[in-house]
């Protein structure tokens, strides 16, 4: 069981508590993107036995579970956010979907806010390549939600870990990509159930929460995706910011010009070592890339 937190001290206890009311055996790692607004001192506080890794800086979500995975000795491993609350059966049921699905590397769970509706049943993929959440369950997903997941960890491993240098977001849409170009499934259990805030460090609708999205997307396509989809998607982005300034202030965030410059910065920087996992990806790859765009790609 992996938690990521940073500055959590307003609700990583009640994610501790809820992990500690778990019906099944577990050990819990903290990974602590160098808080410092008291979570330290919380997670040193806490009444269950927690094995805490303090990073000396903020890695991101991506990152610090990075950094677990060199940790993690046990088959399977979890992912949850910090925000998140799980039900008490909730590893249990993750464990029993993955154990009844021998060909599934992760297992999906239901994360529903905090008003009651759903926040991701699971993760569809676009027809633009976007990894979209799912608010009904659905037999069938293309990849899990970050926020609360449950992986197995030789699979993961063999698919190259987690792409660390994403920070924040798509991270999970990436690895369950390269999961399923290795020729694994992703499976869904909906009676996995979390209480999720969402969002409560990265401020979703944010400036910084955008140029994450965008960019990752990018990335993830450039390194997982069909040549061609990757490129098309790539100059449509570069194409629309270049005729932004023509359209007059944008009410978006994602739509601001300076933002979307940055992100093609950023992904030019990345290109030489995105190209690079490309390759190793589809040396490692069972099956085409087309073949798993066009079984999944706006469905």
């Amino acid at each position: 069981m992996v938690v990521v937190t940073w500055r959590g001290a307003g609700h990583v206890t009640a994610c501790l508590d809820a992990l500690a009311a778990q019906t099944r055996p577990h050990r819990t790692l903290v990974v602590d993107n160098a808080s410092d607004d008291g979570t330290a001192a919380l997670l040193e506080a806490h009444p269950s036995r927690l094995q805490v890794i303090r990073l000396p800086r903020n890695t991101g979500y991506a990152g610090a579970l990075a950094v677990a995975l060199k940790k993690v000795s046990t088959p399977l491993i979890a992912w949850l956010n910090d925000d998140a609350e799980p039900a008490p059966g909730w590893l249990a049921t993750l464990e029993d979907t993955l154990g009844k699905a021998p060909l599934a590397a992760a297992a999906t769970s239901l994360l529903v806010r905090p008003d009651g509706t759903t926040q991701s049943a699971g993760v569809r993929l676009t027809a633009d390549g976007h990894g979209a959440d799912l608010t009904e369950p659905a037999e069938e997903v293309f990849a899990f939600c970050g926020g609360a997941a449950l992986l197995r960890t030789d699979a993961l491993r063999s698919v190259h870990g987690v792409p660390a240098g994403f920070f924040c977001y798509y991270e999970d849409t990436d690895t369950a990509w390269r999961l399923r170009l290795a020729g694994w499934d992703v499976v869904a259990a909906p009676d996995a159930r979390v209480r999720h805030a969402h969002g409560v460090s990265s401020k979703p609708g944010s400036p910084l929460f955008h140029r994450w999205n965008e960019r990752n997307r990018l990335l993830m396509l450039l390194r997982c995706a069909p040549r061609g989809v990757a490129v098309n998607q790539l100059v449509r982005f570069a194409v629309l910011t270049a005729v932004l300034p023509l359209r007059g202030r944008p009410a978006a965030a994602n739509f601001r010009f300076g933002l979307r410059c940055r992100v093609l910065a950023e992904v030019a920087a990345r290109l030489p070592a995105t190209l690079l996992a490309r390759r190793k990806i589809g040396r490692g790859a069972a099956l085409g890339r087309g073949a798993v765009w066009e079984a999944w790609a706006g469905l």
